[in-house]
């Protein structure tokens, strides 16, 4: 009965996106009263439909209900609860009807708390997104339905794919879809902006909340995700270039040159074109994304589909929607103006080259994760991987830090460049620094390496530049939002810059009592025994790292997962962590290597010393807390302006 209750619920929801498009088309085409205000509660009832919809899907792995197909497929009895419920999107038909129902919230929201655009740009707004959420209905319902009911209901599930099993399953997906569907309202703004030719201030300041909210979570997302995969895949890596991995740094680059552009709409009536478009090419890289990762081209732990149908489906949503965009904004180029000019040395201009740097490396990174699809349907096999990147993104990502931390300096409209002159010779020297000491120093260290650690002491050090001279206590909170983001910045660049210039590794075949030397740590492995998990069973090692007088225990794990209804078992590697101020100790054991009379009497172990290797991720949470405080000082300031305006008309009333 849930099931197709749930069922219901997503037919009636495409009923009433039906209902919003079809209402707001006719509104903007005959200036109808009566069909604008269908508009808006459509909108919020699709919403609360789809997102009961989506808890009733939860329910059914909560009570592991394997009469319904997707159940059986991903979920046991015997998991922990954590993984029951995540397990409700770590799958296809789950995670697509997580991206509708954030579809349908995000909708809902614009409904009830947008009043700052014209009556006829919301309702083509609202009437856009209502088609987003339209497609993916139909995606969902006829190619993708995950209330599918079974003929017979097996006595037990096949259980969620190991690697899966982990909590940052119930984190990192639901804050990605957050940040990619986010990115949706700001291409049905820039939609709904187009057909209506109200293109300025008031439509980027609607926009800016949600394109900063989104990148919130776009940056959460992949942040966890990196270290997610870091710590459990075994190999000790942060970021493989993996093209899924790939496809979701796109959008957030798209983010990142649309944050920006839109604030130069909003304040200073500029850079109108870029705005619209930017806010296209955001959502759309997040439908490629979703193309690669559910057409079947790939073969991932992070992919979903094998089903070239489903790509099939996806490929002609996309040419809809990015076909549509593309076109009615080619229509509507001339009516776009791009504002109110400015000179080359201002902030707007230095925005500019910003956006120019941020969109050829998304254009880099795009080119490499395709190009290989590409050849392989021509029957060729290609491998693009990090030296590709690190060529051809990395030198351009270290002239965008640059660039990006002089902006603040700036002056609107037009700059004499002495506010540069007297406070990046500083940086500057901070970064000389760097770079001499590790040359004298630092021993043998990559190109790279060497110069991403030096742009990074000029980036933490011009960060603090708009800081200085202020009264801190009346600093406003989005420039403290800035700051912080900036030098969250210069954390992440100098975190990878360590790892990749210091990383020590050691490959061991290890018998109890032995020890291992790796970066300054002595490593003596203790042993093995045997453990049993609430769903699997492993072997447990046991070693002592000592270093600086300190010994701390570390018990790395190879679990292995049985096989259920027919499926082979799985072996997973668990990794020990040790963190400090100085880096990481990471390590895994491995097979067993049998001795003379066969018995096992040594392990493989992985050991390497990571230098601030956890800097990356920091700085990826500051970059996300300098957005946040950004976000909440805009609120504010949006308050008091209200507040203002109303004390304002009540003395006029009076």
């Amino acid at each position: 009965m849930i099931a197709e209750l749930g069922l219901a619920l997503l037919w009636i929801a495409a009923a009433l996106a039906c209902l919003s498009l079809v209402a707001g088309t006719l509104y903007l085409r005959g200036g109808q009263k009566d069909l604008a205000a269908l508009v808006r509660p459509a909108s919020v009832a699709q919403g609360v439909l789809t997102a009961a919809a989506f808890g009733l899907l939860i329910a059914l792995f909560v009570r592991s209900d394997m009469s319904v197909e997707l159940v059986a497929r991903n979920s046991n009895s015997l998991k922990p609860m954590l993984f029951k419920v995540a397990g409700a999107w770590g799958n296809h038909e789950g995670s697509m009807l997580l991206w509708l129902t954030i579809l349908g919230i995000s909708g809902a929201l614009v409904a009830i708390f947008e009043r700052r655009l014209r009556e006829d740009t919301l309702i083509a707004t609202l009437a856009a997104q209502a088609a987003l959420s339209l497609g993916f209905f139909a995606f969902l319902i006829f190619s993708s339905n995950p209330f599918n009911r079974l003929p017979v209901a097996p006595p037990d599930g096949q259980g969620l794919n190991p690697l899966l099993q982990d909590p940052g399953l119930a984190f990192h997906p639901p804050t990605l879809y957050v940040g990619y569907v986010g990115l949706s309202v700001a291409f049905s703004f820039a939609v709904g902006a187009l057909i209506t030719r109200e293109i300025g201030p008031a439509f980027a300041r609607a926009m800016r909340p949600w394109v900063l909210g989104s990148w919130i979570f776009l940056t959460l997302g992949i942040t966890a995700g990196s270290y997610w995969a870091y710590y459990e895949l075994g190999w000790g890596g942060w970021w493989f270039w993996d093209p899924v991995e790939n496809v979701s740094l796109i959008p957030w680059l798209a983010g990142a040159a649309l944050l920006h552009s839109v604030a130069v709409t909003a304040t200073r009536n500029a850079l109108r074109a870029w705005t619209v478009m930017l806010a296209v090419i955001g959502f759309s890289m997040s439908m490629v994304g979703t193309f690669i990762v559910r057409s079947g081209l790939l073969t991932s732990v992070h992919s979903f589909a094998v089903d070239p149908e489903r790509g099939t489906f996806l490929l002609a949503l996309m040419a809809i929607y990015i076909g549509g965009a593309l076109t009615l904004f080619a229509l509507r180029a001339g009516t776009v103006a791009e504002g109110k000019k400015f000179a080359l040395l201002s902030r707007e201009g230095s925005l500019v080259i910003n956006n120019l740097l941020l969109t050829t490396i998304l254009a880099l990174v795009l080119l490499g994760t395709l190009y290989p699809i590409v050849a392989e349907a021509m029957g060729e096999k290609i491998s693009v991987g990090p030296p590709y990147y690190n060529k051809v993104a990395g030198p351009l990502a270290l002239i965008l830090c640059l660039v990006m931390v002089a902006g603040p300096l700036l002056a609107w409209r037009k700059d004499d460049g002495r506010k540069l002159r007297s406070r990046l010779p500083m940086a500057a020297f901070a970064g000389a620094l760097v770079l001499v000491l590790l040359v004298i120093f630092g021993g043998k260290v990559g190109i790279l390496p060497l110069l991403g650690m030096s742009v990074a002491g000029v980036v933490a050090v011009a960060s603090l530049a708009p800081l200085w001279g202020r009264n801190l206590r009346r600093t406003p909170l989005p420039t403290w939002g800035m700051v912080i983001a900036h030098f969250g910045v210069a954390v992440t660049l100098a975190g990878m810059g360590a790892e990749s210039a210091f990383i020590k590794e050691r490959l061991v075949a290890a018998a109890p009592g032995e020890t291992v030397r790796v970066g300054d740590f002595d490593v003596l492995f203790k042993g093995v025994q045997p453990v049993a998990g609430p769903n699997y069973t492993a072997i447990e090692g046991t070693l002592i790292a000592t270093s600086g007088g300190g010994s701390h225990v570390l018990k790395p794990e190879s679990r292995m997962f049985p096989g259920l209804m027919g499926t082979a078992p799985t072996e997973t590697n668990e990794a020990a962590l040790l963190t400090r101020p100085g880096g990481q100790l990471y390590v895994v054991l491995g097979q067993p290597v049998p001795g003379a009379d066969g018995a096992a009497d040594r392990y493989q172990l992985r050991l390497w010393w990571k230098p601030l290797v956890w800097w990356i991720w920091l700085g990826g949470g500051l970059i996300a807390l300098g957005a946040a405080l950004s976000m909440l000082g805009r609120a504010q300031l949006l308050a008091l302006w209200r507040a203002r305006r109303a004390r304002k008309d009540e003395g006029r009333w009076k």
